[in-house]
């Protein structure tokens, strides 16, 4: 404990500019900021590990910011605890290798609430701004309670309901969960990765021998995707990532305690808003904000290319659909398009494999992973941005940005989507689940190549980081507020 809190004090010291500096635009309150995340950049580059990053790098020019994350890493011990700096950013990193002895500790791991309990004395926040509770724990808003530390949170996505990664989907039987029923989700965990990893932290605890024991765990660390099915099919025989509806039930009404301990939530989109008030959560603790987002580079756009070029951008998952677009592309003439794909192909490498497949003979180009400083350049390259998803989007990062490169989206008319492209006024919307009308949306612009301009034309403004961070800091400052007054979540 004391070695905690002297590592965050060195941290603030080391990390944090001189009062001298931030005078003039320093607010009369200077916060200790703790916000909590699922994982964490480098390593983790999805959409609200991003937002995260880029808000708390905002945030701290005012006020002490800590992350504190998650990581799965088999190669550390379980429990272990680390003092990190992004960027400029303290980072502490708590190792949660799913050792579990029961299916409640995947969402109440007693050693991780432990950890979280520790970094709160250690870090002492004013307020906790959780942005997903995914590999650290549900009772993480009750400890902080129970250091007096109010609670807020943004609603990145449904991990809070769905033990499967939070998407609302049952790969498996591609079924988009648009109720939660408790037998299907009894079936989809033990199918999912997250049950290859507590049957990999099952088996491998009693390991004696090191040298075995990191091999098994780098293979799983570099391969997951690959053997999480075989390791599942294993932990389902031997009963080790078996799940009844009773243990899900119990797990949906932890989830409703949760939403009585967080003081207030902030949705990214009415979508998403509107879900959880279905869910059981009082809709006098939800604001609808979007995201505010970094600034791009601006470059000067061309006029349309000759060929149409398209442009995903996103982890490479089955969720996000890209097999949908490979399959829309595949019914346009070769001669008139092309196809650039960005995203990792070695985080889920046996879903990237097929993708090869589908691709083979078309003009598509596997671009890997892309480095966030490029990002302008990315976007200034294509004709038009596709997000062809499977699972119910909140307010995808990557339609902000491609709006602020002013680049035109289609996108799939499901989740919040809806709510920033505007079909046939400033993008076009297609029924997730038919490449042939992804196909038809795409023909309409190779076929008339002027209603990309005048798409581009109409792109709404995208709020800025800064104005997100002050709507944040008026946030804070409500709940604390509050607090001091007596006033608490129920």
């Amino acid at each position: 404990m004391r070695r905690l809190r002297r590592l965050a004090a060195e941290g603030y010291a080391r990390l944090s500019p001189p009062a001298a500096d931030v005078s003039a635009i320093m607010p009369q309150r200077r916060w200790k900021l703790l916000h909590a995340i699922h994982d964490f950049l480098p390593r983790h580059q999805a959409g609200s590990e991003i937002y995260a990053f880029e808000l708390c790098r905002e945030l701290s020019s005012r006020h002490h910011v800590t992350m504190m994350s998650a990581d799965y890493d088999p190669l550390r011990r379980h429990g272990q605890v680390t003092w990190r700096v992004h960027a400029g950013l303290p980072v502490l990193e708590i190792v949660n290798n799913w050792v579990c002895a029961s299916f409640e500790e995947t969402y109440r791991p007693p050693l991780i609430g432990e950890r979280l309990a520790s970094a709160l004395e250690a870090v002492q926040p004013d307020i906790l701004h959780v942005h997903n509770l995914l590999n650290l724990s549900f009772e993480l808003p009750i400890i902080a309670h129970a250091h007096g530390v109010p609670v807020v949170a943004t609603l990145h996505d449904y991990t809070l309901v769905c033990p499967s990664g939070g998407q609302r989907l049952h790969q498996a039987e591609q079924h988009v969960c648009d109720i939660i029923e408790t037998a299907r989700c009894a079936r989809c965990f033990p199918q999912s990765p997250f049950a290859a990893q507590m049957s990999f932290g099952t088996l491998a605890g009693p390991v004696a021998r090191p040298g075995l024991a990191q091999w098994a765990a780098l293979t799983m660390r570099r391969r997951l995707p690959v053997v999480a099915s075989r390791v599942a099919r294993v932990a389902s025989r031997v009963g080790l990532a078996s799940v009844t509806e009773e243990e899900i039930s119990a797990r949906l009404a932890t989830a409703q305690e949760v939403f009585r301990q967080v003081d207030l939530f902030v949705a990214p989109s009415e979508s998403i808003a509107t879900e959880f008030e279905r869910l059981g959560m009082d809709r006098s603790k939800i604001r609808v904000s979007d995201y505010g987002c970094a600034p791009l580079a601006q470059r000067s756009r061309p006029e349309p290319h000759a060929r149409l070029r398209i442009g995903f951008v996103g982890t490479l998952v089955w969720h996000k659909g890209v097999h949908v677009l490979l399959d829309a592309v595949r019914r346009l003439p070769a001669s008139t398009w092309e196809l650039r794909i960005f995203g990792g192909l070695d985080v889920f490498p046996e879903y990237a494999t097929d993708l090869r497949a589908r691709a083979a003979g078309l003009p598509v180009q596997f671009m890997g992973r892309f480095d966030r400083d490029r990002t302008a350049e990315m976007y200034a390259d294509m004709d038009v941005l596709v997000v062809p998803s499977l699972w119910l989007e909140n307010s995808p990062l990557v339609i902000h940005e491609a709006f602020m490169a002013g680049v035109p989206v289609i996108g799939a008319r499901i989740g919040g989507i809806p709510g920033l492209v505007q079909d046939g006024w400033n993008g076009l919307l297609y029924d997730p689940r038919s490449p042939e009308q992804l196909s038809a949306a795409l023909r309409q612009l190779i076929e008339q190549p002027d209603r990309l301009l005048e798409f581009a034309g109409r792109l709404p403004r995208v709020k800025s980081i800064a104005q997100d961070a002050s709507e944040w800091e008026a946030i804070y400052a409500e709940v604390l507020d509050r607090h001091a007054a007596g006033g608490r979540a129920e």
